[in-house]
């Protein structure tokens, strides 16, 4: 980066002002940079594409700094949506590259918060993700939201007033330690991860559960053995 120094690399300012001092590139260079990266894997070319545009990616990280991540955090994600933009990036549509990259940088920050913000995955499909980042910003007060207030985002967001009821559930529950005791006087012998156990491959499971199957079995034999011929064939069928 222009004006940045090796013993800057650590400082955050420092990154941001020589970002900020990359040179801005005019429609025509960027497109012979992109031509020359597409058809020639030019490395020089994809590296100047991606100089010219970190201002771009300091700005949109700026955006989600109240999703409790840092700063630098997100701007190193979304230098990596930056990077896919310019890997994919065609000159031929016709679309500046600034266009292009918002879409793949705000993706990666995006999928960086939701990835980070729970141990449990809060936001997985399409509907939950855009109710995840804008539904702290469209409740009025701390309160818990009433239906008409939940039908009111759902409308604006195109999604369905469960979905915003449940989102608003998800934000507002913190985590839980699966090591946490179940007993509320402080019996530590039992916790949450106990329920969780898989008995499946205990000796006694295995011959409870082959002692059923073969009970299912034979009962399922001797009632299609009652049956009249015709109800058989399209039971056995």
């Amino acid at each position: 980066l222009p004006a940045l120094t090796p013993g800057d690399l650590g400082n955050l300012d420092a990154y941001i002002k020589a970002a900020n001092s990359a040179p801005v590139l005019t429609a025509e260079e960027e497109r012979n940079l992109a031509i020359r990266m597409r058809d020639y894997n030019d490395v020089d070319a994809a590296q100047a594409l991606i100089i010219s545009h970190l201002r771009l990616v300091i700005s949109v990280a700026r955006g989600y700094l109240g999703y409790g991540r840092s700063h630098g955090d997100l701007i190193q994600e979304g230098n990596i949506g930056l990077m896919k933009a310019v890997r994919h990036y065609d000159p031929d549509k016709g679309v500046r590259l600034m266009t292009f990259a918002v879409h793949w940088i705000r993706a990666e920050i995006q999928e960086y918060i939701v990835r980070n913000s729970h141990m449990v995955k809060l936001a997985t499909t399409h509907a939950q993700r855009k109710l995840f980042f804008n539904l702290r910003q469209m409740k009025k007060t701390d309160q818990s939201l009433t239906n008409a207030q939940a039908e009111d985002i759902a409308e604006k967001l195109n999604v369905k007033p469960k979905e915003v009821l449940e989102m608003e559930k998800r934000l507002s529950g913190p985590d839980a330690s699966l090591d946490t005791p179940l007993d509320e006087e402080g019996d530590s012998s039992v916790t949450a991860v106990d329920m969780l156990t898989d008995k499946s491959d205990e000796p006694v499971e295995i011959l409870e559960k082959a002692d059923e199957l073969q009970l299912e079995q034979v009962g399922l034999k001797k009632a299609i053995e009652q049956l009249d011929p015709r109800s058989r064939r399209i039971i056995e069928a």
